[in-house]
């Protein structure tokens, strides 16, 4: 029997929970590719992801998803074009501590707009425990702005179920019929 294999990629700017999230979620230890911060990224974490971040999830005995973290800064954004071929999905992480979230959603949106209006988004808002506002419908509505239509979930990236839940959502939205 052949192995299915699917690939969903988080993206989200620095600090969103990224690596977190496919640490929490993935089968397998993850591969990092963390540097020390030099610019000002410092400001937020000490280490910072370059390249990429992997993680794998099995989903039964034949079929694995294979999870891919994107840098979160715009200079490696190279990368972004890489990771996303053969994707199935866009899982878009904004820290909401950040000072303009609205910005980082249609920064994203726009920096990855070919691959979401291919294939598939959902879209978790981190740290709502730490700053309730905005709001999840403001991202709801931010979303209907720039014409985008995708579930939007708080999520603790530390969380497993949390970030299942996203995970579900992505896919139940390409196949409704999906199993987990």
């Amino acid at each position: 029997m052949t192995t299915t294999n699917k690939k969903i990629i988080f993206t989200g700017p620095v600090g969103a929970g990224k690596t977190t999230a496919i640490e929490a979620i993935s089968d397998i230890s993850i591969i990092r590719t963390d540097e020390y911060a030099s610019d000002m990224t410092k400001s937020r974490k000490p280490q910072t992801t370059v390249a990429m971040d992997y993680g794998l999830i099995r989903l039964g005995e034949n079929e694995r998803v294979h999870l891919y973290g994107t840098p979160g800064q715009e200079r490696f954004d190279f990368m972004w074009d890489i990771l996303t071929k053969g994707g199935i999905g866009l899982i878009l992480l904004l820290d909401n501590t950040r000072p303009d979230p609205y910005r980082d959603m249609k920064f994203y949106t726009n920096a990855f707009r070919d691959f979401i209006q291919q294939e598939q988004l959902v879209v978790g808002i981190t740290r709502l425990d730490l700053q309730r506002k905005p709001g999840i419908n403001d991202y709801r509505s931010w979303l209907k702005e720039l014409s985008i239509d995708a579930p939007v979930f708080e999520v603790d990236a530390r969380d497993r179920s949390d970030v299942t839940s996203l995970v579900q959502a992505l896919l139940y939205s390409l196949d409704p019929g999906v199993t987990t």
